[in-house]
């Protein structure tokens, strides 16, 4: 809340906002409220004494000026380097959608949501996150479309990830397909998943926040919400 604030006033200050409804640190209060526990702009309406269509407002802009902060793949990748490894995965952020979007609707989830892809440290911290492509994007599809597969070669950076990437590169470590594997296959396997579960806790931290785990607003704004997400993870660690 504290980094929102300072934020916030910091725009505020650019824009020369001389008097509002709500402080920056009450504006940051809402828009916390909003993204951390799922509160509607109705609710938050009612709660914080002022319009919906101010909520809206003042929602949108805190979610704005903290994605405009948020890393690039660049400075992800510059910061793996002094890592030994990271761990790339793909996670669906669940939407409202009607049945008939169909680019929305991802097959192997069985729901409509927004792919996005997640790179993450080996102690399981969340270091970056792409922007949102429609559900029925593959992860490997979505990796080379927001160019994670080049980067992480250019740089050369090892990166351990599950089988949807196969076909990515030498540099990105992939378990063994198939039923009927050899014993070396099968352990290589085990201590794959092994390295890869701590990526788990990236995708934790992201959906800990009760927005993302069923979002409702415009497909156009998810990117920024996720942005977001982890620029305010980032500042609490």
């Amino acid at each position: 809340m504290r980094h929102l604030t300072e934020q916030l006033a910091i725009r505020q200050r650019e824009i020369g906002t001389r008097w509002r409804r709500l402080p920056a640190s009450r504006q940051a209060l809402l828009a916390l409220a909003h993204l951390r526990c799922g509160d509607t702009c109705a609710q938050l309406a009612a709660g914080f004494g002022i319009g919906i269509a101010t909520v809206y407002r003042y929602i949108r802009e805190a979610i704005e000026v903290l994605a405009a902060r948020a890393p690039s793949l660049a400075e992800a990748v510059e910061t793996a380097h002094a890592k030994a490894f990271v761990i790339l995965d793909g996670t669906l952020l669940p939407i409202d959608r009607i049945a008939a979007d169909t680019p929305y609707y991802s097959g192997k989830h069985k729901r409509h949501g927004m792919n996005v892809q997640v790179l993450t440290d080996p102690f399981g911290r969340l270091l970056w996150a792409s922007p949102a492509l429609p559900g029925a994007t593959h992860d490997l599809t979505a990796a080379r479309n927001h160019g994670i597969v080049d980067a992480l070669a250019t740089a050369r950076v090892k990166c351990w990830a599950d089988k949807a990437y196969q076909g990515a590169g030498r540099h990105i470590q992939v378990p063994f397909r198939g039923r009927r594997l050899k014993h070396w296959k099968r352990r290589h396997n085990k201590s794959h998943a092994k390295i890869r579960c701590v990526g788990k806790q990236a995708m934790a931290a992201l959906k800990g926040w009760r927005l993302p785990q069923k979002l409702r607003c415009s497909t156009n704004r998810i990117t920024d919400v996720v942005k977001a997400v982890l620029v305010l993870h980032h500042a609490s660690t």
